[in-house]
């Protein structure tokens, strides 16, 4: 009886992932056929059929569906244990399976930079997405560290916090508002409030400064990137709310600027799933997040704060 390969296992588990042998094929760096070639080659092994095509989509068999769970189990396992065996060589390797919600992209740099660099076995998959996207991978292992605002309540996680980080509402320079020495939430309210999409974890915060404040919850768009939200604000179609990481370059350009308004400030977390072991790597970098971050996000910040100068403060 022949053996299924861990290239096999990963196809499987890569076509059932993206529906597609193309997808899966550049994500493994391969061809088309060599990756058919190899789903072909599994399903002779196991004698059933683990894929079928539906429209222009592959999908998984039931058998499949079960051969993908196992896949995914194996492949971690033999991950997990060359982890095991370079610690016990005194090497920290293995590859870092991280995800991060858009807003915290621009804070990860600095992080990963240092905890890499000294750790030149360490090999790095970054996932960036929107919350939902993050949750989603975290809940079907394919991430082992997620880094968000709130940890979410769908998924029982060990959270720690690591960090605080201001959000501020923000406008293009040549705004009416930024002629005002304060602006209040009205003044925002009533100028086209551009906000994330429901869930996030900006629009989760800029809700409950609005409950508090006792208004309601309208807002002018809901946009779904940092970025959109930054180039139409820029462009002067009004005003957004957003994690000061997500600004800098256009603070530093003079495309943006903070109103004259409080800002909020909020809490970074990095969490792993209750329930799952994770590789020696991620609780290093774990670990170093902890240790590390609130220094690191001040000196990204440094430069906004010396802006703000006396206008800084935070609810």
């Amino acid at each position: 009886m022949y053996h299924a390969s861990f290239r096999q296992l990963q196809s499987l588990v890569l076509v059932g992932r993206h529906e597609s042998v193309s997808r899966a094929a550049d994500a493994m760096h391969l061809t088309q056929p060599a990756v058919s070639l190899q789903i072909r080659t599994l399903e002779e092994i196991t004698g059933i059929a683990l894929t079928r095509k539906v429209g222009r989509n592959i999908q998984l068999t039931a058998a499949g569906e079960v051969m993908a769970e196992f896949s995914e189990r194996i492949l971690r396992l033999w991950e997990q244990a060359t982890d095991e065996l370079a610690a016990l060589q005194g090497v920290t390797s293995g590859t870092l399976r991280i995800g991060a919600v858009t807003t915290a992209e621009h804070l990860l740099p600095p992080m990963l930079v240092p905890f890499t660099l000294e750790r030149p076995d360490v090999r790095l998959k970054l996932q960036v997405g929107n919350r939902t996207e993050i949750i989603n991978m975290l809940a079907r292992h394919e991430i082992e560290l997620a880094i968000m605002g709130t940890p979410p309540r769908e998924l029982r996680t060990n959270a720690a916090k690591f960090a605080r980080h201001p959000m501020a509402f923000v406008a293009s320079p040549s705004h009416p508002l930024m002629k005002k020495k304060k602006v209040t939430l009205n003044d925002v309210m009533a100028a086209n409030l551009l906000v994330r999409e429901r869930g996030s974890g900006t629009r989760t915060a800029v809700e409950k400064l609005l409950r508090e404040e006792g208004h309601a919850a309208e807002f002018g768009s809901e946009v779904s990137s940092n970025e959109a939200i930054k180039r139409m604000v820029a462009a002067g179609l009004g005003v957004g709310f957003l994690s000061v990481h997500a600004c800098g370059l256009e603070f530093e350009a003079g495309l943006l600027a903070t109103l004259p308004i409080n800002l909020v400030e909020a809490d970074w977390h990095i969490m792993h799933l209750t329930d799952q072991p994770i590789p020696k790597v991620a609780a290093s970098f774990q670990d170093f997040v902890i240790e590390n971050g609130q220094d690191l996000v001040a000196r990204e910040l440094e430069g906004f704060t010396r802006r703000l100068g006396k206008r800084k403060s935070y609810r």
